[in-house]
C-alpha cells in the first residue's frame, strides 16, 4: 500500500516540525516537504503533487485562505486546515470549508501550540480521510450574484433566485419572498422579542439531518435551495467542535431564505427554521402537551466518539408521535446516524434521503445507511433539496 504523501504548510518552523513528527508517527503517512507560506505551498504542490496538504490560516506573504482558493481553482488537492479557537479563527475556518477544504483541526493553544500532541490522533484521522476524497473535490461555491435554478413545486413565486451579496458589494440582495432591495445582504425582518410567541403550536412535520466531513459545504448547497415558506423545522447535527457551529449557523443564515440558527436549550422549534446542534452538546427534540416540539441540549457521553451525535438526534425523533419525519444523511466518515435511522424506521412515519456516493466528500455515513437497507431515496447533493421539497409537498 502506498503511503499518503503530505505537504505541511505553516509559517512557524517549530509547528512545521511538530506537525511533521505527528504525521510521521503513522506508518501510512509520509511528509514529502514543508512550506512556510501560501505562495511556497502553491509552488510545491505543482512540483510534488502531494495527496494531502495541511494548511495554516495565518501566514505572511500569502495566507491560507488565499492559497486555498488558488489551489482549488488551479491545482485541486485535499486540504486540511489548521485553525485557532478564536471567533476570528472560527469564521475563517468556515470560509475555508466553503472554499473547498476537506476538514480542519484546531490548534489547542493558538498559532504556536506547544501542546499540539493533544490533537495528534485527530490530525492523523483527518489527513487519512482527506486522502480518500481525491477526485471528488468540489470547486468553490458560487459567489454572490450566482443564480441557481429552482424546480421545486414549493417555489410559488419565482423559478430562480440570487444568493445575497456581501455587505458593501452593491449587488442586490433579496427578501424571503424574492423581492430585491439594492445593497441589502439580508432583508428579512426579525420580529421584536415581544412579538415571538412563547409557545409554539403543534408541529406535524419535522426534518432531521446528519453530516460530518464535507458537511458545511454540503449544508450550504442544500439549505440555500429551500424556500422561505419551507413547511417544517430542520434539526441538524454537523460534527464540529464547540465554537465553530455558531459561526457556521451565522454564515448559513446570511445566505438562506430560511432562518438558520445555533440551537439553544428549551426553545420551541418553528417551520422554516434550521437549528444546528452546538459543538460539544447532543441535540434532541422533545414533544410536549399540545403537540409542540422543543429542543433539548445535553452533555451525556459522546456516542461513537461524537458529541453532537446524529444517532442521538434521530433516536429522539423516533419517540415523537403524530409527526411525519424526513431523515437526511449526507457526507461524512463512519456510520453515525444509521442506528438512529433504524430506530426511526421501527417507529414508523419516516422517509429517508441519503446522499449518493458520486457527490460525497466521504461516503462513510451514507454508505452505512444504504448497506443497512435504510435508504428510501439515494440522490446526489444538488438534488437533495428538490427531493425533500417534493416529498413534503
Amino acid at each position: 500500500m502506498n503511503k499518503i504523501r503530505v505537504l505541511v504548510t505553516d509559517d512557524s518552523a517549530f509547528m512545521r516540525k511538530v506537525i511533521t513528527d505527528i504525521l510521521h508517527s503513522d506508518p501510512d503517512i509520509e511528509v514529502v516537504d514543508r512550506a512556510k507560506n501560501g505562495l511556497e505551498c502553491l509552488e510545491k504542490v505543482k512540483q510534488l503533487h502531494p495527496d494531502v496538504v495541511t494548511l495554516d490560516i495565518e501566514m505572511p506573504v500569502m495566507n491560507g485562505l488565499d492559497a486555498l482558493e488558488r489551489l482549488m481553482n488551479e491545482h485541486p488537492v485535499p486540504v486540511v486546515m489548521l485553525s485557532s479557537l478564536t471567533r476570528e479563527g472560527a469564521e475563517a475556518t468556515i470560509h475555508a470549508l466553503e472554499l473547498g477544504a476537506v476538514d480542519f483541526v484546531t490548534k489547542p493553544s493558538g498559532p504556536i501550540s506547544l501542546d499540539l500532541h493533544k490533537v495528534a490522533e485527530r490530525l492523523i484521522e483527518r489527513v487519512k480521510a482527506a486522502a480518500q476524497v481525491n477526485g471528488r473535490l468540489r470547486r468553490p461555491l458560487g459567489r454572490p450574484g450566482t443564480t441557481f435554478p429552482m424546480r421545486s413545486p414549493l417555489f410559488k413565486q419565482k423559478t430562480a433566485w440570487t444568493l445575497p451579496a456581501q455587505p458593501g458589494t452593491g449587488t442586490p440582495g433579496r427578501t424571503a419572498s424574492g423581492t430585491s432591495h439594492p445593497g441589502t445582504a439580508d432583508s428579512r425582518v426579525t420580529p421584536p422579542a415581544s412579538a415571538i410567541p412563547r409557545r409554539a403550536s403543534a408541529v406535524s412535520k419535522l426534518v432531521v439531518l446528519g453530516t460530518s466531513t464535507g458537511g458545511p459545504k454540503a449544508l450550504q448547497t442544500v439549505l440555500t435551495a429551500l424556500p422561505s415558506d419551507f413547511p417544517a423545522p430542520i434539526l441538524i447535527v454537523q460534527h464540529m467542535p464547540a465554537g465553530f457551529t455558531k459561526s457556521l449557523a451565522q454564515r448559513l443564515d446570511s445566505l438562506c431564505a430560511i432562518h438558520v440558527t445555533e440551537a439553544t436549550d428549551g426553545e420551541w422549534i418553528q417551520p422554516g427554521t434550521a437549528y444546528i446542534a452546538p459543538g460539544g452538546f447532543h441535540l434532541e427534540v422533545v414533544q410536549v402537551s399540545g403537540g409542540g416540539l422543543k429542543t433539548r441540549l445535553q452533555q451525556e457521553e459522546p456516542r461513537g466518539g461524537h458529541r453532537p451525535s446524529v444517532d442521538v438526534l434521530f433516536e429522539s425523533a423516533s419517540r415523537l408521535t403524530n409527526v411525519d419525519k424526513w431523515a437526511i444523511i449526507m457526507t461524512g466518515m463512519g456510520n453515525d446516524g444509521t442506528k438512529g435511522l433504524g430506530r426511526m424506521r421501527e417507529a414508523g412515519r419516516v422517509i429517508s434521503i441519503v446522499e449518493d456516493e458520486s457527490t460525497c466528500v466521504v461516503f462513510g455515513m451514507p454508505r452505512a445507511a444504504i448497506q443497512a437497507g435504510l435508504a428510501d431515496n439515494i440522490v446526489p447533493l444538488d438534488r437533495i433539496a428538490e427531493t425533500l421539497c417534493k416529498l413534503l409537498h
